[in-house]
């Protein structure tokens, strides 16, 4: 019986930053914009490698607990009480995560009297365009965030039971049941937004590339 490994989880479809133009045509507008939402989105991205490092440092203390016999319950315990704690620190990145995306959000809303500002109607088509991925992208990432949140206290319902020396197999099979299920719809939710980040990004270049505005051949991710 084996409970699902994140191993491992990386949310975050990285963006690009680019320079800062003179000019304050829409496109520019648009471009200012949009870099700005990267800035926004570090704290974001940040947040991925200690999330990796407690996702691998949780598995590795499942794996522990499940070794063991109830002879030593005593150092069970003591795992279960640093999964739950692992758990408590997860949370913590993942809302600062969640924090970072709604920034993100209000900030990108400033696009759309810039959007409305183009008068190439190809090129409003595109932004627009642009617009509607990242939107889903916002939405696909809201998802994301309730269900890995589920996952967590699905989690902690785990180890809490571990350290129940009446557990029966039944309820312990049930629980990890449960955490496999959400784990595996939150692994979809990322792939999911991993795949709507890497449009988005192409559609923005594509963006920048018909408005004529050039960005470093090392920020074209």
């Amino acid at each position: 019986m084996k409970k699902i490994s994140l191993a491992i989880i990386m949310m975050a479809g990285v963006f690009s930053l680019a320079g800062c133009l003179d000019k304050q045509s829409p496109e520019e507008k648009m471009f200012e914009e949009l870099e700005k939402v990267v800035s926004i989105e570090k704290t974001f991205e940040d947040q991925q490698d200690p999330l990796v490092e407690l996702e691998k440092k949780e598995k590795e203390i499942y794996e522990k607990i499940i070794s063991l016999g109830m002879k030593e319950y005593d150092e069970i315990v003591k795992l279960a009480d640093e999964a739950l704690a692992n758990a408590d620190k997860r949370a913590e990145h993942i809302d600062k995560e969640k924090e970072s995306i709604d920034e993100s959000q209000k900030e990108f809303k400033n696009i759309d009297p810039i959007i409305e500002e183009i008068e190439d109607s190809s090129l409003k088509k595109q932004a627009n365009e642009l617009k509607a991925t990242m939107n889903e992208r916002y939405e696909i990432h809201e998802d994301l965030y309730k269900n890995y949140k589920q996952g967590l206290q699905y989690d902690k319902e785990l180890y809490e039971m571990l350290k129940d020396k009446e557990l029966s197999f039944d309820k312990l099979e049930e629980q990890i049941n449960k955490v496999n299920e959400i784990y595996e719809t939150v692994l979809k939710d990322n792939q999911e937004f991993n795949d709507k980040t890497d449009q988005y990004n192409k559609e923005k270049l594509a963006f920048y590339k018909k408005a004529g505005i050039e960005v470093s051949p090392d920020k074209k991710e």
